[in-house]
């Protein structure tokens, strides 16, 4: 008798659909058993703890499904990823039609080792961090064509910029804007036992440099030695030919990059203060150079992912003009909409994602949750290294149900960073195993807003007859995570161990 395995192949659209569904009669269940939590949070003022309640909401009633009813379109609207993906798209369709990208990663690719471009993609997506979420719609769709105009699966480069991504969400050379805020969480639970406690902007740049580049040697050994043979085969329709430079194409380049280059120069100087007529783009109600860039009120961060579409359009432009592949401004239009063809099935894709995560949010299962973990860290008797491997293992399980790392460490630090700190931690290496921590299972959770731009890019490169599933996706990324998990726990032991600092003026322990 012939053994045959059974393999669930749901459709994405159907399984988001299932989990809306699971999301809202979970949350009547766990609502009718009274499921509530309280943590500690800090009153910065009186730097004393305010005890806060929280129970989940149920939707599986009449006034949830209202709830799911009024705020569905609204919160479609307002959901940044499907904004951020469309202007993207403009810029990206641009540089593709024009024969700018073609041109640039055949350059790029056509004498250098695989592994080496598989690294550096992937440290420029850890690195990409620094500008927050935009890295998921600006790297997984040039990944793609990054390994597409190299001859590769152009899915394997999806799977892996989502990868470094997600698993480097937490690591930055600089302070992000989240770091800052995060920052201020962690000062004022720090202020609880050390009212005069104080934190410094370069108090993590050693062990995040260190963290970085082994992430991507991690990364990039996974991704050619593993996922290489796990994602769907990819056949290309073209012959291979060799590449040959005309004079068009050359000029093309050098349009592009003089043009490019100079609207860099002028962004560049737009955002350094001090200078004559510059910093014109940062928020000077901050005190923080970080929060001047990234404030929810500067220029930059507002206007950011457009930025850098107008960067992607000059580029495609010119070299389009360079070129002669752009002839007039006919062509030109219609290059500016040749990505977003074919969108329909991403747009729906986004939209049910953006219910369930609304709906999610709105059940507060995952604050709870946190707060049952901030409780278990606070009342545990564990000290030193069982108390770091308990908050590392705590924070990535409770990622899978609150991604946003500034609410959960809301949650978190008034526990936790006291906790910690009387057991000899530093508040500084409690924040670091936050943002290790989360980056674990960062990527294994539909929840995660950016989770779906890596799903509908599989989707629209699956030759297969079969659709790629929302399984199927997170087990392309579970070696990763897993891998992530290890490495950065390692790395936070062995540094709590040695006692090597962790930046300049902040060290492990107290």
């Amino acid at each position: 008798m012939e053994n045959k395995k059974i393999r669930l192949k749901l459709n994405p659209v159907m399984t988001l659909v299932i989990l809306i569904a699971l999301t809202i009669v979970l949350s009547g269940v766990l609502s009718l058993f009274g499921l509530e939590a309280s943590y500690n949070e800090v009153n910065e003022i009186t730097n004393t703890y305010d005890s806060i309640w929280v129970s989940v909401e149920s939707l599986f009633n009449l006034s949830g499904i209202k709830y799911i009813f009024e705020s569905t379109i609204a919160n479609f609207a307002a959901f940044t990823p499907l904004s951020m993906l469309l202007i993207i798209l403009i810029g990206i369709g641009i540089m593709e039609k024009s024969g700018f990208l073609k041109t640039s990663f055949n350059i790029l690719t056509r004498r250098t080792q695989k592994k080496t471009i598989t690294f550096v993609m992937v440290l420029i997506c850890i690195l990409f961090s620094i500008a927050g979420d935009i890295g998921y719609v600006v790297m997984i769709p040039l990944s793609a064509l990054i390994f597409y105009h190299g001859r590769r699966n152009p899915l394997i480069g999806i799977v892996a910029s989502f990868a470094a991504l997600s698993c480097g969400s937490g690591l930055s050379l600089f302070l992000t804007s989240m770091d800052s805020s995060l920052l201020k969480e962690t000062t004022a639970a720090a202020h609880i036992l050390d009212a005069n406690y104080t934190i410094s902007s370069w108090a993590f740049i050693i062990i995040m440099l260190v963290s970085i580049i082994a992430l991507a040697v991690v990364i990039t050994v996974i991704t050619e030695r593993v996922t290489m043979s796990k994602v769907n085969k990819y056949e290309f329709k073209e012959e291979k030919k060799e590449l040959r430079l005309t004079k068009r194409e050359i000029r093309g380049l050098l349009f592009s990059l003089t043009m490019g280059g100079l609207y860099l120069l002028i962004f560049i100087y737009n955002i350094i203060p001090g200078l004559p007529f510059s910093g014109n783009l940062l928020d000077y109600t901050q005190e923080v150079y970080i929060d001047k860039l990234f404030s929810s009120n500067s220029f930059f961060s507002q206007g950011f992912v457009f930025i850098i579409t107008i960067l992607f359009v000059i580029f495609g432009l010119f070299y389009g003009i360079g070129a002669k592949t752009i002839k007039n401004h006919n062509d030109f239009c219609s290059f500016l909409t040749h990505s977003l063809d074919g969108i329909g099935r991403p747009i729906l894709l986004i939209f049910l994602a953006s219910v369930l995560i609304n709906v999610f949010k709105k059940t507060n299962i995952g604050t709870v949750l946190c707060a049952i973990v901030a409780n278990i860290v606070d009342n545990s008797t564990f000290t030193g290294i069982p108390l770091i491997i308990l908050l590392f293992i705590g924070v990535a399980v409770v990622t899978l149900f609150l991604p946003n790392s500034l609410n959960r460490w809301t949650i978190l630090a008034g526990s936790c960073v006291p906790k910690l700190m009387s057991s000899g931690v530093s508040p500084e290496f409690c924040q670091i195993i936050l943002r290790f921590a989360e980056c674990a299972f960062y990527g294994l959770t539909p929840i995660m807003a950016y989770y779906i731009i890596y799903l509908a890019y599989l989707e629209k490169y699956n030759q297969s007859q079969e659709p790629i599933s929302l399984f199927t996706t997170i087990k392309y990324q579970l070696p990763y995570s897993l891998a992530t998990f290890v490495l950065l726990l390692v790395i936070i032991i062995l540094w709590y161990v040695i006692g090597l600092p962790l930046g300049i003026g902040a060290m492990p322990n107290i």
